[in-house]
């Protein structure tokens, strides 16, 4: 196929548009090469859902810190949450930990 019967086909005149050309390189270049491009929006609309769950996981952490709070300001709460929890005592007092086989946690 010759040069000129190239010239001939309809779809080679209509690629060879001036218009078309710069059309084409204005839409690689911004889907590409610029400093907002098509990739740099996709990676940082997946940061975006990242942080949304992040930030819905910790209110949810928030919530259950208040209830938390909201239960250790009363006093026989408070006291009670720190004999469990870090096996505190008064001074007249002796505690005694029993386990039982089955609520030891074991090594696989």
């Amino acid at each position: 196929m010759s040069w000129k019967d190239l010239k001939q086909k309809g779809w080679f005149r209509f690629m060879t548009n001036m218009y078309v050309l710069v059309l084409t390189l204005f839409v690689i270049w911004m889907a590409f090469f610029d400093t907002n491009s098509l990739l740099i929006h996709l990676e940082l609309k997946k940061e975006i859902n990242k942080l949304e769950q992040q930030k819905a996981f910790l209110k949810n952490e928030i919530e259950k810190d208040k209830k938390v709070l909201k239960k250790l300001s009363n006093e026989d709460e408070l006291e009670k949450f720190a004999r469990e929890q870090y096996y505190m005592k008064k001074d007249n007092e002796e505690i005694f930990l029993i386990e039982h086989e089955d609520s030891l946690k074991q090594k696989h």
